[in-house]
């Protein structure tokens, strides 16, 4: 059976949903994932750069980061658009940081509303590769953060 870009656009509806359940919901969201999922844009500076290892980068940034409320909070999706095995999401993320991350400063209890741009990339119906943008300067600026120094 082919897959058509309507049936992976499902899948990514699916796996958004999954993750704005967040940990309360469990891991369901990992289900959508290849275990060997590449993730070319990582969540948070310093993730480690192996397959499958944007699970663990999911897991902590749900960990980190709470809702704001029960009608504007977690991934909105604004737009998808696909392409045979590519489907590109246009996002509004929008967190409280709350929780601890290894790789983010101690929780501020601020808010952010950022936009964000995925481009996911399904194998047999899983995401296998990842690869995003994302207004990380104004989400520093709205949480209070300073920027990372980089080496």
């Amino acid at each position: 059976m082919t897959t058509t870009v309507a049936d992976n656009k499902t899948v990514i509806t699916a796996f958004i949903d999954a993750l704005n359940h967040g940990l309360e919901g469990g891991s369901e969201w990992v289900r959508y994932l290849s275990p060997q999922v590449i993730d070319h844009n990582k969540v948070i500076f310093g993730e480690e750069d192996a397959p499958g290892a944007a699970i663990e980068g999911f897991r902590q940034q749900l960990a980190a980061f709470s809702a704001v409320d029960e009608q504007q909070s977690g991934i909105l999706v604004q737009e998808l658009i696909g392409e045979d095995d590519r489907i590109v999401a246009r996002l509004r993320v929008i967190g409280r940081h709350t929780g601890a991350h290894a790789r983010m400063p101690e929780p501020t209890g601020r808010t952010c509303d950022v936009e964000q741009i995925w481009i996911f990339t399904l194998t047999d119906s899983r995401i296998s590769e990842i690869r995003a943008v994302s207004d990380r300067l104004g989400m520093f600026l709205q949480l209070g953060w300073d920027w990372p120094a980089v080496d």
